[in-house]
């Protein structure tokens, strides 16, 4: 059984970078394909990224292309989201998942502010 944790949520002004990882607990972390993703407060949670169990191959919501970076180390059995110029609409909890969607971690907070 896979446990996840994210971190590295915080404030920061638009155009500015956070990067979020997604810390894995269990044995077969690098099996899974993981997801990133994102809720606003009253909107339905949404994908923001998603990368394979090897890393190779990724998929990035058209919001965000060009702007985030999802990778993954197995080796520390850690998920990274690299967000860079940020925009008032990315603000909303980041969750990272196992692929299709079935553990979730607890969140972790962006708000950017204009």
């Amino acid at each position: 059984q896979v446990q996840l944790a994210e971190s590295g949520g915080g404030l920061v002004q638009a155009g500015g970078s956070l990067r979020l990882s997604c810390a894995a607990s269990g044995r077969t972390f690098s099996s899974y394909v993981m997801g990133w993703f994102r809720q606003a407060p009253g909107q339905e949670r949404k994908l923001v990224a998603r990368i394979t169990s090897s890393g190779i191959g990724t998929y990035y919501a058209d919001s965000v292309k060009g702007r985030f970076t999802i990778s993954r180390d197995n080796a520390k059995n850690t998920i990274y989201l690299q967000m860079n110029d940020l925009k008032p609409e990315d603000t909303a909890v980041y969750y990272c998942a196992t692929q299709p969607p079935g553990i979730w971690g607890q969140g972790t907070q962006v708000t950017v502010s204009s």
